[in-house]
């Protein structure tokens, strides 16, 4: 398969978000919320139950009856059911039929053998802006019709749409965004060791020492899943070696050998590598899959499998899964100062065309309006980039606070580093950075390994 350059994509000046942290730091503290609680033995419940409400919008769609339009993505679980409500509004304002076609990781080498087997999904959502750039390379991507781009430059911050485009011409309608830099606390565990919430690096060892030896394991880590490492390590970096180095190691300017990885991959060993912090030890956490990290954290009354979780606004969905009430049993701070400054790394999912269908126009159409977004804000677990989407939508103050920021920074944002390389080394299960930190987890001392087996991995795919 073949991998486009990496100057392809249009030019991005992704600057210090100090703005978003802050913002952040103000609304995620406040947490005067609705309830997100759950009753339990609920893993199929709906999250987006009463939440795809008549929207009342001007928004004009084809009429599409007895057309079909398949949508392909990754999504899985509590997300899943809620895209599907966005899907089923599609089909209700337009009579086109829609399946959703489930894919797994990497996305790019599933739609490879849908396009090979002729059977290409007419949209698919692509949670990596080097798939974008990967898609348009092997010529599966269509560009985005007229009506779409009225929606994008009506609707969009420029950093958004150049982030869908290649070559100048766009591709991707940049539906769902994500905040990557928060860290969820169980309330009750926080208070039964005595702790409060911390700014800080070093506070947040400390913090975790404390809740240790209060009889609690301090973070649950979904090394099943290792774009969450790849999270962990990012915030770490762009907070310690500060924005430059991060753009440039995103860019692969800078080698993985650099002395400021190995800095930062010291800083995450000292958590990895501290008996008894990360819940199950290394190798319970390479068995444990994202919305599992995120349960243990808040069943369990008093004694939890973990007091904190790492990972952006999508938490809330799976803590819905539990009785854990956000604002009460679930809190949240901004992950904790490295260096001078607390990081701020998104992330997002763009939808793409893979059919030059009326179908698939329409579909980017919706997905670029307020209204497709509204459905999934009010659900919870979920931050638009969207900045004509009310913000009243959102169920809670900590939601509408992640939005108001992530809005407010305009094209001052910071893309999630793994997802603007080439997905064999930022996307792919069992190879490049994801295999990497697995195995560091493992062994969090050998740095220097780590480091060459970042740097072989990522001159392969740079190069490819």
């Amino acid at each position: 398969m073949r991998s486009t350059l990496r100057t392809r994509r249009a030019p991005l000046q992704r600057r210090t978000t100090a703005r978003i942290a802050a913002a952040v730091v103000a609304g995620a503290l406040a947490f005067t919320v609705t309830a997100c609680g759950g009753d339990g033995d609920d893993d199929d419940k709906d999250p987006g139950k009463g939440g795809a409400k008549d929207t009342g919008s001007t928004l004009k769609l084809p009429k599409l009856d007895g057309e079909s339009v398949s949508v392909s993505a990754v999504w899985g679980g509590a997300e899943r059911k809620v895209f599907l409500k966005v899907l089923d509004e599609f089909e209700k304002r337009t009579g086109a039929k829609v399946s959703f076609v489930p894919a797994q990781d990497p996305i790019i080498s599933f739609l490879e053998s849908k396009v090979a087997g002729g059977q290409p999904p007419d949209v698919a959502m692509l949670p990596q802006v080097g798939a974008i750039e990967q898609a348009v390379a092997n010529k599966w991507a269509k560009p985005v019709g007229p009506e779409a781009l009225k929606q994008l430059d009506k609707n969009y911050a420029q950093g958004w749409k150049d982030l869908g485009a290649v070559d100048g011409k766009q591709y991707g309608v940049y539906f769902k965004a994500a905040n990557k830099s928060l860290v969820w606390y169980n309330a009750r565990v926080f208070d039964n060791a005595g702790v409060k919430v911390p700014k800080t690096w070093d506070a947040f060892l400390q913090t975790a020492r404390t809740i240790y030896d209060s009889g609690v394991p301090p973070v649950s880590v979904a090394g099943a899943e290792a774009w969450t490492l790849t999270d962990w390590f990012e915030n770490i970096y762009l907070s310690q070696a500060g924005p430059e180095k991060y753009d440039q190691l995103a860019q692969h300017k800078i080698k993985w050998t650099d002395p400021s990885v190995k800095d930062a991959l010291t800083t995450l060993g000292g958590l990895f590598g501290t008996k008894g912090f990360v819940a199950g030890g290394a190798d319970g956490a390479l068995q444990t899959e994202f919305p599992a990290s995120v349960k243990q954290t808040f069943r369990g009354g008093d004694q939890p499998k973990a007091g904190m979780v790492f990972e952006g606004d999508m938490v809330s969905l799976s803590i819905a899964e539990t009785k854990a009430e956000v604002g009460k049993d679930a809190k949240v701070f901004p992950f904790p100062a490295v260096g001078s400054d607390s990081p701020a790394v998104v992330g997002g999912d763009a939808a793409v065309a893979l059919k030059d269908s009326k179908g698939a126009q329409a579909l980017l159409t919706f997905l670029g309006s307020p209204d497709s977004a509204k459905i999934w804000a009010e659900a919870g677990g979920f931050v638009s980039p969207n900045k004509n989407l009310d913000l009243s939508a959102y169920p809670n103050d900590v939601q509408r606070n992640i939005a108001k920021a992530l809005i407010a920074a305009g094209d001052d944002i910071r893309f999630d580093m793994s997802d603007q390389a080439p997905q064999s080394f930022g996307g792919t299960p069992g190879k490049g950075e994801w295999k990497a930190l697995q195995d560091f987890l493992k062994n969090p001392k050998d740095v220097a390994g780590t480091q060459k087996v970042l740097e072989t991995a990522a001159a392969k795919a740079y190069k490819d």
